[in-house]
């Protein structure tokens, strides 16, 4: 089964799971329409490489769908998107 990427507002984060098998988190904290990443966690006795970037892509994408902006305070979602240039627009300017 592929694993799949949702949002969990309820737990402020954004999971990854296999079924039922939650297989990572990207935590946030949600300010207006920025959402905060504070902290990104995979299982790495799942199996599988690459799990920390899917949930990171699918959890930009669904940010970006709905008008949202980031602040990447986790260095895992941080250095994905110095990585991914294409989603840097999604950073929320500082002020």
């Amino acid at each position: 089964m592929e694993p799949t990427v949702r949002d969990a507002p309820e737990d402020s984060r954004y999971e990854i799971r296999d079924g039922e098998q939650l297989l990572g988190q990207a935590v946030y904290q949600r300010r207006g329409d920025q959402v905060v990443f504070t902290h990104t966690e995979v299982d790495s006795d799942a199996g599988q490489s690459g799990l920390g970037s899917t949930l990171v892509r699918a959890a930009l994408d669904d940010v970006r769908s709905k008008g949202g902006s980031v602040v990447p305070m986790c260095s895992f979602v941080q250095g994905w998107i110095e990585r991914h240039p294409e989603y840097r627009d999604l950073v929320a300017d500082e002020a």
